[in-house]
């Protein structure tokens, strides 16, 4: 049985709610969550601190993790057909890996601190599990980084964002 979260063992996203009020890149995501729904989404994301090269996943892998990112930058790459690499920068107040975390299909790119970053993680376990106690958080999220990523695949030269 889950119990609920005291308040002090839940997470602080007033840096992520900042980073996504503040976004500027065309990709950011919109906080279509109130105050309280962030409140209800909270215990189910993990903070986690990237140093500047880290691997964040690799293109090819199977993990369907979503990554809201509050501060740094993150490298997206991959290699076509050709071996080309294709890049694109993803900043604070947007999100990697929705890609996967809607196709249930491998990542599509590799994603890579560019510089010190704090993202927070939600695997999709953790979303199954708030999709079942808290549906309308849920929507709202995946919404929001659907439109993250209808952004992306409409953009040509964001679409490698796309994760």
């Amino acid at each position: 049985m889950h119990t609920a979260a005291t308040p002090s063992s839940r997470p602080d996203l007033t840096g992520l709610i900042q980073a996504i009020h503040q976004a500027a890149a065309e990709d950011g995501m919109n906080n279509v969550l109130s105050p309280e729904q962030w409140d209800l989404l909270a215990p189910y994301l993990r903070p986690m601190d990237l140093p500047a090269g880290q691997v964040l996943f690799a293109q090819g892998t199977m993990d369907r993790s979503l990554y809201l990112i509050e501060s740094g930058s993150l490298s997206v790459h991959y290699e076509d057909e050709k071996q080309r690499l294709r890049l694109a920068i993803v900043g604070p107040g947007s999100v990697v890996g929705e890609g996967a975390f809607f196709s249930h299909r491998p990542r599509s790119a590799t994603v890579q601190a560019g510089a010190a970053s704090r993202l927070w993680a939600l695997t999709a376990m953790r979303f199954a599990e708030l999709a079942n106690r808290q549906p309308a958080v849920a929507l709202q999220l995946a919404m929001a980084a659907g439109a993250v990523q209808a952004k992306r695949l409409s953009n040509r030269r964001r679409r490698v964002a796309s994760t």
